[in-house]
């Protein structure tokens, strides 16, 4: 078998396929060989309206450096941009960038879709960017495939000021003021505000009580650790919340949770800076703090901490990636970073913005970092994508009463094996 049968089986197993995912590859396997008809450089990013608005600014300022070319950006939802990337990139079209999360690095990596960028930016450059907490650019096998323009995109508690003046330190405060924020005015046990509401069911909301207890995703070989203790008490903790002491809702997602909190229905939310911004335009008089802390460990919870930035396609060559090189220069400056953080509260990814009174001066990023001092990276090794899908049926088999926490672990494990060794066959 060559090499790119190779590839496009192994795309396969790596992308969540949409009905139109066969049209768009064959389509793009068609068109592949025609020449491009003109000088566009396009990113692909994930921003918000208001991010995207101010990164059109800089992409007219830039282009006045280049005005044989023409440079704009696509919107696309992240698992869709990582998707439709990817495809494109095997089919020799995409764009020139995209901007997106560190945990698309190891699956676009073993598909060759993107080049590594270490020879293109020197030590000077490079040396810009911060290295603690977290590294800030994304080596993988031994090559830089990402420069940041931010980091963090973690979860952090989120608690409405005007309902909790104070946040909880710990679980057990978190249970003790949990009974008094609960209020279920007709007493039909349904409240009409909960003390704390999240995306609970879906595993990556409950990975940072893994890292509370002791426990973790991966062991230090990157296999899956899934059958643990640590584990089992996480899931068990976040089961007795919604059953026992019932302070977060039996059943929530998302969306649940995002409307509860936005209408004063639940005073506090587990969720990430993507977040942050609209609860503002909502006028909630939001804080920031560490998620509570694990009374039996005395451990905080570890959310997962990535950088964002820009990976440059396998295709682009020449004169053109020189341009796109400059590009990156110029979205990763100091001055660029600093314009989003304004705008978003993003924590910077370059030293000197890092350190800069902007920085320092805005009460809920230092909030969103003193909470980052304490996650752990997000791993961008390909087999993320398998755990996820692994932990996924056993842990909300929990919330329905099919398994135990326990008996849960143990399917997390036996399934992410299993999909594992099938995926790398």
């Amino acid at each position: 078998m060559n090499q790119n049968c190779k590839k496009v089986n192994f795309a396969k197993r790596v992308l969540l396929f949409s009905p139109v995912f066969l049209i768009i590859f064959v389509s793009l396997i068609i068109t592949a060989s025609c020449k491009k008809a003109t000088e566009k450089i396009i990113i692909w990013t994930s921003l918000r309206p208001t991010e995207r608005e101010l990164l059109n600014q800089h992409l007219e300022r830039f282009s006045t450096r280049f005005p044989q070319y023409r440079f704009a950006q696509l919107f696309y939802a992240p698992e869709e941009a990582r998707t439709n990337f990817i495809v494109s990139a095997l089919a020799g079209k995409g764009p020139a960038l995209l901007h997106g999360a560190s945990d698309n690095i190891g699956p676009m990596v073993e598909l060759g879709v993107i080049q590594p960028l270490e020879t293109f930016f020197d030590s000077t450059f490079t040396g810009r960017f911060l290295q603690k907490p977290f590294p800030a650019n994304t080596w993988f096998q031994g090559h830089l495939f990402q420069i940041a323009d931010r980091i963090g995109n973690h979860l952090c508690l989120v608690y409405n000021k005007d309902l909790v003046p104070e946040p909880p330190q710990t679980i057990a405060e978190l249970i003790r003021m949990g009974q008094i924020l609960t209020v279920d005015e007709n007493g039909d046990g349904r409240p009409e505000r909960y003390a704390l509401a999240w995306n609970y069911t879906e595993p990556f909301f409950a990975v940072p009580f893994i890292g509370g207890y002791g426990g973790w995703i991966f062991d230090e070989n990157l296999q899956p650790s899934l059958n643990s203790t640590a584990v089992a008490k996480a899931a068990r903790l976040i089961y007795d919340l919604a059953n026992t002491h019932q302070i977060i809702p039996h059943e929530c997602d998302y969306e649940i949770a995002n409307a509860l909190f936005k209408d004063r229905a639940a005073a506090m939310i587990i969720n990430g800076p993507w977040s942050w911004a609209t609860y503002l335009q909502d006028g909630i008089n939001i804080g920031i703090a560490r998620i509570p802390l694990i009374d039996e460990t005395g451990l905080w919870p570890t959310p997962l901490v990535s950088p964002m930035g820009y990976v440059m396609n396998v295709n682009e060559t020449g004169a053109r990636r020189q341009v796109i090189i400059e590009l990156i220069k110029f979205l990763t400056s100091d001055e660029v970073q600093l314009s989003f953080t304004e705008i978003s509260g993003s924590i910077p990814a370059s030293q000197n913005a890092y350190a800069d009174s902007l920085v320092n001066s805005n009460e809920l990023i230092r909030q969103a970092i003193d909470q980052m001092q304490v996650g752990r990276p997000m791993p961008v090794i390909t087999e993320m994508r398998w755990v996820w899908d692994a932990m996924r049926p056993a842990y909300q088999g929990i919330f329905t009463g099919r398994v135990s926490a326990e008996q849960a672990a143990q399917e997390m494990q036996i399934l992410a094996e299993k999909l594992i060794r099938e995926n790398r066959q």
